[in-house]
């Protein structure tokens, strides 16, 4: 992803661990019913244990995604990179780069996670956006 032969990378981090809530809180929702169902006894039990099933593959799956999803900034550029196999990456470039936005929720900023708009480009779940904005903004001058 580095163009430039002098291009550094000035922070390269994971999302925010919030992002898996919404993900997890399904798939425990699904586990439950599959225990629920297993609880039950015959015939009920082979449904339970599909559920379990998928419920532990929408769970890998989930943070297999958040682990493989990478926020980077270097001297140039801003970008999102997700995919294992197919790697794909959205990027503003700093030198074209307007106004930096930030969106924090309560919970956000207690827990420290929000979303930067930089150009194009907008991440959800970015952990400690404001220092990320103003390494951003110093790195655009």
């Amino acid at each position: 992803m580095l163009a430039q032969p002098d291009e550094r990378i000035y922070l390269d981090a994971r999302r925010h661990g919030v992002v898996l809530v919404k993900p997890l809180s399904r798939a425990l929702a699904i586990a439950v019913l599959g225990v629920t169902a297993f609880a039950l006894g015959w015939p009920l039990s082979l449904a339970g244990a599909g559920l379990l099933l998928v419920a532990a593959l929408l769970a890998v799956a989930a943070v297999w995604k958040w682990d493989r999803t990478r926020v980077v900034l270097t001297t140039e550029k801003l970008f999102i990179v997700h995919g294992v196999v197919r790697r794909q990456a959205a990027a503003v470039h700093l030198a074209r780069l307007g106004a930096v936005e930030v969106d924090q929720s309560l919970l956000g900023r207690l827990l420290g996670y929000g979303t930067i708009v930089a150009g194009d480009l907008e991440i959800a779940g970015v952990p400690r956006p404001r220092e990320l904005v103003g390494l951003v903004q110093f790195l655009a001058r």
